[in-house]
């Protein structure tokens, strides 16, 4: 068990005994001649998993949209995504840097969602002086508007928007699995019009690294060679991919408990003088708050206090300064929710 209590983001997570055995005992082969046991049965059994016809491991959720993206576009295309999308604010502007690839974006609605007319106005038309729209993206969990799960039915209508222009649809589906616990859906229904996918490993899955691309062969070929073209050729990988298959066979099931337990510390929070939590937003394993200006401590003084005398970490979300995003985990138990929010109490008392 580990000693600190860190909702810093479900990335902190650690891999469980069970990931730890199975990567020690994993079967491995040289992956870039495609011969790593491993890796073919993570592959595939994430790509059943998400009713498509195949799969690709890569590094990270970054590197699997950026993969994702140079396969669907070319240098000068255009990808239509939301304006707090986690391709266009948290991953280095890589679709532009290394693909030459255009961000249209669109603002992202409380919901997580983009309006339909939002994305049928950015569609380009066939004009010398524009860019060519090729790409809609979309984010299931849309994290930075705090975790919302986004339905199939939407998905859906978006994705009869791409086909009727001829469009590809992406979905950077990191906490897809998230998504489809809240919702009470399968995430093969959540990405069912989708033409690619990825979703990590690494996140409430507990898996130490790696994210999944899924879409069908024809694609799923085409990124294998741009993942090599990124430096993302790995060789006896099957040590870190065997962490990902007890991710996909015991991990998905147990993501309903990460969202309990984030609905039990929102509602411990709420209770709490000089805080301030929106309840109806707390929809998967993301806790939203903020800290009042009435509240005996400031920002960096809740943070400091926190870590230093009870080994909580947290911290303001980025940009704001008195928003906290508190994300619930594996190692985030119902006992940890109890001694974080008496620790809460006790410094805000």
């Amino acid at each position: 068990m580990v000693d600190t209590i860190d909702f810093r983001s479900d990335t902190v997570s650690h891999p469980t005994p069970k990931m730890r055995e199975a990567m020690y005992n994993a079967a491995v082969g040289d992956d870039v001649y495609d011969e790593d046991p491993t890796v073919h049965a993570l592959e595939a059994e994430s790509a059943a998993l998400c009713g498509k016809e195949a799969g690709l491991f890569v590094s990270s959720g970054t590197q699997g949209n950026l993969v994702s993206v140079l396969v669907h576009c070319g240098r000068g295309d255009e990808v239509i995504l939301g304006d707090k999308a986690h391709t266009f604010v948290y991953e280095a502007g890589g679709i532009a840097a290394l693909g030459g690839v255009i961000p249209h974006t669109v603002p992202v609605h409380p919901d997580g969602t983009l309006a339909l007319d939002d994305i049928r106005r950015a569609v380009r038309g066939n004009n010398i002086h524009f860019p060519r729209t090729k790409l809609i993206a979309l984010e299931n969990t849309q994290g930075t508007v705090g975790g919302m799960p986004v339905s199939a039915e939407y998905t859906r209508a978006v994705a009869e928007i791409a086909r009727e222009h001829k469009l590809k649809l992406h979905i950077d589906g990191a906490r897809i699995f998230n998504a489809a616990a809240a919702l009470g859906v399968s995430a093969k229904d959540l990405v069912a019009d989708a033409d690619s996918m990825t979703f990590c490993l690494s996140k409430g899955l507990c898996a130490p690294v790696g994210s999944i691309i899924v879409g069908d062969r024809a694609f799923i070929d085409e990124a294998r060679r741009v993942r090599k073209i990124l430096g993302g050729g790995m060789r006896q990988v099957g040590v870190i991919a065997a962490a990902g298959l007890v991710a996909i066979r015991e991990m998905i099931g147990r993501i309903p408990e990460d969202h309990a337990n984030a609905r039990t510390l929102a509602q411990g929070l709420s209770t709490i003088p000089h805080i301030h939590v929106d309840l109806s937003r707390v929809k998967t394993n993301f806790v939203m708050f903020d800290l009042l200006d009435s509240a005996p401590v400031t920002p960096d003084e809740f943070v400091a206090r926190l870590q230093r005398e009870h080994n909580i970490l947290m911290r303001p979300y980025p940009g704001f300064k008195r928003t906290f995003r508190a994300v619930t985990h594996y190692w985030i138990t119902p006992e940890r929710i109890e001694q974080t929010l008496g620790a809460v109490q006790e410094l805000l008392a």
